[in-house]
């Protein structure tokens, strides 16, 4: 009998300490990772936007961990098809995260609370194509442009240039004077090429979502005027790049702008932030110049990134938990001001502090808003329309290419896959 107690509370006693160490465990807060590539925003992940969401979750912790953007997508790639990816992904819009979330590595958010501070266009970029499942929350859109030199303007009696002939005219006038190197773009990273290059003043010619519509549908092929005209426009751009820029990368196309070097950079507003950190002089924004005064304007308005849960993450309950404060108000607040260029999507609207900021969404007042032509539907097969227009883009401008056979070999590579959607 003596045994059998001294059992009992022995057993007692082991359970107490299990109970102990299993509450202990418990309490160990769960820690998330966030795969990015924006390699830029790492310190206002880690001093702000962080720091706000565990202040009232102290139960989550919260690691950003980006990598280089040329890398981004094939590492995560790689990543989710070996089970190691990070918990919470950075979604491309369109395709790239569509892909991922058919191959089953993006869980549904349809649940997701806050998900409805969304318009349905807003979430259409990382929806299925019948627009049923959402399987990322919208950050934020960026807008495409050019960000000059208000100083280097100033010293040569240059005003923003609102035409393509003013746009011309002012990089003579820089040419000429010698001091600042016209435009700061290389053609080393074709994305930059198609991006800033082609992607910012291309609605202007084929008119926004009219061109965009009609590609998609067939009734336009990127070998009509319209479509070629920008390129035409790209090959101007040569003789006011600086030397070597064959050679020159995206960082380096950065560099020379902010140190003070170019006078020009070809941009979307997600340089802000940066630029304004490193620059040491006053900056200013116009927008794609038009063919000839008093036309309609068009600028490119892209969802640009979104946030989404790892479906195989064993901390997919926590995940969507951190998913929920993304998609809040407060989220949206947080991250347009922490990061100026980057405008939310979200229903309830964000007053912007930063003057730069606000000069890029001004324009949505005045002119009509597209998104980047490659990037729903037509990249979907092989070759990648997206990926061509690097190559053709820095082709042009490189002089190895003329506008009409780079258009002729971009619309003969779509026409070997893609069947138009109607």
């Amino acid at each position: 009998m003596k045994y059998r107690n001294l059992l009992q509370r022995l057993a007692l006693a082991a359970s107490v300490v299990l109970g102990v160490h299993a509450a202990a465990a418990a309490a160990q807060p769960v820690t998330l990772t966030i795969e990015s590539w924006r390699n830029d925003d790492l310190a206002i992940w880690q001093k702000q936007i962080i720091p706000a969401f565990e202040k009232t979750h102290p139960d989550i912790k919260v690691r950003f961990t980006p990598v280089a953007l040329a890398q981004y997508d094939a590492a995560l790639n790689s990543k989710l098809a070996a089970g190691t990816a990070g918990d919470l992904i950075s979604c491309r819009p369109f395709d790239a995260s569509l892909r991922q979330f058919q191959q089953g590595h993006l869980a549904s958010l349809n649940d997701l609370k806050g998900l409805d501070n969304f318009t349905s266009l807003a979430r259409a970029a990382w929806s299925t194509d019948d627009g049923k499942t959402t399987y990322c929350v919208p950050m934020a859109s960026v807008i495409h442009g050019f960000i000059y030199n208000k100083d280097a303007f100033d010293k040569l009696g240059i005003q923003p240039p609102a035409t393509v002939d003013a746009f011309f005219a002012a990089l003579d006038r820089i040419k000429a004077d010698g001091t600042y190197i016209p435009l700061a773009m290389g053609t080393k990273d074709g994305w930059e090429t198609a991006s800033m290059g082609y992607q910012n003043i291309g609605p202007t010619y084929y008119k926004g979502e009219q061109g965009r519509d009609g590609l998609i549908a067939g009734k336009q092929k990127l070998t009509d005027p319209q479509w070629v005209e920008p390129f035409k426009v790209l090959a101007r751009w040569k003789p006011y790049l600086g030397n070597g820029f064959e050679a020159q990368t995206y960082p380096d196309s950065q560099n020379l702008f902010t140190l003070g070097r170019a006078a020009i950079y070809p941009a979307g507003s997600w340089e802000i932030a940066n630029f304004e950190k490193q620059a040491g002089f006053k900056m200013g924004a116009f927008k794609p110049p038009v063919q000839k005064a008093g036309d309609a304007c068009f600028i490119s308005d892209h969802p640009d990134i979104a946030l989404g849960a790892n479906a195989n993450s064993p901390h997919l309950a926590q995940a969507k938990v951190f998913l929920e404060w993304v998609a809040s108000p407060e989220f949206a607040n947080l991250y347009s001001n922490a990061l100026p260029g980057f405008f939310s999507l979200q229903k309830t609207p964000v007053e912007l502090k930063d003057p730069l900021a606000k000069a890029f969404i001004s324009w949505r007042q005045s002119c009509s808003s597209t998104i980047r032509p490659t990037y729903q539907f037509l990249s979907r097969g092989t070759p990648n329309l997206e990926n061509a227009f690097w190559v053709e883009g820095s082709a042009v401008i490189n002089g190895t290419t003329t506008p009409e056979a780079a258009a002729q070999k971009l619309q003969a590579g779509l026409d070997s896959w893609y069947t138009p959607v109607h």
